[in-house]
């Protein structure tokens, strides 16, 4: 059996406004808070993210980890997020797909791609 990636821990220095982040620009649903963990979820599937609470002593962006979404138009997700106050940095073309970059509020990487939609 080989191992499938089901879910990404953000350790978040403030789990709601992490939550709402995730909820509000990339359509996520957040489940009631268990056991110190917030459940994220798709309805387009995928993996989940769970927030905790990040220790005192972790700095902002501290671990090396960017979250990548598959969006099918990247210029058209940038202006979307724009209207709701995400900006993401220059659009970047690849072979045959492009990409861009953001930061959530705890300085962790992400970004829309279009790379699981070249042809």
């Amino acid at each position: 059996m080989k191992p499938a990636i089901n879910a990404v821990i953000i350790y978040a220095k403030d789990v709601a406004k992490t939550s709402d982040f995730y909820t509000r620009h990339f359509g996520f649903s957040a489940l009631p808070e268990l056991n110190g963990i917030t459940e994220l979820t798709s309805s387009a599937g995928g993996a989940k993210l769970l927030l905790h609470k990040a220790a005192k002593g972790l700095k902002n962006g501290q671990a090396c980890v960017k979250i990548v979404f598959d969006v099918d138009d990247v210029q058209v997700f940038k202006e979307t997020s724009a209207e709701k106050g995400l900006l993401f940095g220059p659009t970047h073309e690849a072979e045959g797909y492009s990409f861009s970059n953001a930061k959530d509020p705890d300085q962790n990487n992400v970004s829309i791609s279009s790379r699981a939609f070249r042809s």
